[in-house]
């Protein structure tokens, strides 16, 4: 038979929160929000002096950003494809260019080869 406890599944702090040992809750006011998916995310702000509501919240379910508007929800953010760097080069400069490079860096390398 296992330890002396008088009350079993019982221990120090369980027990109810109601609002007597926390206090009243402060005033509360719902948001709703929709995203691109029509997800509605209903946050609750404290109602205080100065509400200061956000633009937009993410949704939990999709991930996508949800706005105040239910008929024009934000578009979702565009996602750049992974780049290399021979893709970056290429943004900098032109095929004539790189050719130019590349017959002025074979010639250096020619002259100290020696042919």
């Amino acid at each position: 038979m296992a330890g002396g406890s008088a009350i079993r599944g019982s221990r120090v702090g369980s027990g109810p929160m109601g609002e007597v040992e926390r206090g009243e809750a402060a005033p509360r006011v719902w948001v709703s929000y929709w995203c691109a998916n029509s997800h509605e995310v209903r946050p609750s702000f404290a109602r205080d002096g100065e509400i200061q509501i956000p633009e937009s919240w993410d949704c939990p379910r999709c991930g996508l950003p949800a706005g105040l508007d239910k008929d024009n929800p934000p578009a979702p953010p565009r996602n750049e494809p992974y780049k290399t760097h021979l893709a970056y080069v290429k943004e900098r400069r032109s095929t004539e260019d790189g050719d130019a490079l590349l017959d002025e860096a074979l010639a250096a390398l020619r002259e100290r080869r020696g042919g």
